[in-house]
């Protein structure tokens, strides 16, 4: 090119083969000059993921999840007060500004690992028991597959024991949450049995409560002073105790009708130890 030809910001247009047809000006023919836009147009470019964002939900997930198994372990061995945000980045190799995304506050995080544990209970429970149809055989994997789950996981008892004693101002414990948004399956077991004629007719929010505070308190016995018998052999005498009783059949006889053995109401229920030893024949 000449020097001129160099200098002239149009003379690139030239250059083109656009085939020249009679009557037209490439220079300023509305057509043809969008079919050069077209030409000379840039391709677009994908939008770039800001770094250290997970680049989806599921690795966004994995990495929630992550962080609530690390800081099982971190709460239980440290407690709450000891146990630092960045310890656990340490542990997990991630800055602690990777923490905070997930979590804004380290209450949030402790809460979290509580309501995991719950959940992971809930699984466990729920697998054992669909292996089942008997409604009475159901009840006994469920309180079998409860007295393995935290004798594998004593990790959980702990979160429970430092959420009651640091964090009262909560309404209801997590465990309770839990609970009550998933008793209504063992509600309508229950009621089956009634309707059965396998179970008394009691009311059966006076069942769950009994089997209930029994299986809660047995969590914590054995984390606390240890327990050398299996899950299995630890529902059976519960169940032993519960389904038959301490009594013989002679005894059961013998004894006079009374509102706490034929499922009073509440009205009728005994208000102490000795009143409760007296109306049940003893």
């Amino acid at each position: 090119m000449t020097p001129r030809q160099q200098s002239d910001p149009n003379q690139w247009q030239s250059a083109l083969t656009i085939p020249a047809r009679d009557g037209y000006n490439y220079r300023t023919d509305r057509s043809a000059l969008s079919q050069i836009a077209l030409i000379a147009a840039p391709m677009p470019s994908k939008p770039k993921r800001k770094a250290g964002r997970p680049p989806d939900a599921e690795k966004r997930e994995r990495r929630k999840e992550e962080i609530l198994a690390a800081a099982v372990g971190l709460f239980a061995e440290r407690g709450y007060a000891k146990a630092d945000t960045q310890e656990l980045a340490d542990i997990l190799g991630v800055g602690k500004g990777t923490i905070y995304r997930h979590f804004k506050s380290k209450r949030e995080l402790f809460l979290a690992t509580v309501g995991r544990a719950m959940c992971e209970l809930k699984v466990a429970v729920d697998e054992e028991v669909g292996k089942v149809d008997d409604p009475l055989r159901r009840v006994v994997c469920g309180m079998q597959a409860y007295l393995t789950f935290f004798a594998d996981h004593p990790r959980y008892v702990e979160l429970f024991v430092q959420e009651r004693a640091l964090f009262k101002d909560r309404r209801k414990p997590t465990y309770f949450e839990h609970r009550d948004a998933n008793i209504a399956s063992w509600r309508e077991l229950f009621q089956g049995l009634i309707a059965e004629g396998r179970c008394r007719d009691i009311p059966v929010d006076r069942i769950l409560d009994v089997i209930g505070d029994m299986m809660y308190g047995a969590m914590f016995t054995n984390y606390f002073i240890g327990r050398d018998r299996s899950p299995a052999h630890q529902t059976a005498d519960m169940l032993d105790i519960a389904l038959y009783g301490i009594l013989t059949p002679a005894e059961r006889k013998r004894r006079v009708r009374s509102p706490l053995e034929h499922g009073g109401g509440a009205e009728s229920e005994p208000h102490s130890p000795g009143e409760a030893a007296s109306s049940a024949g003893i």
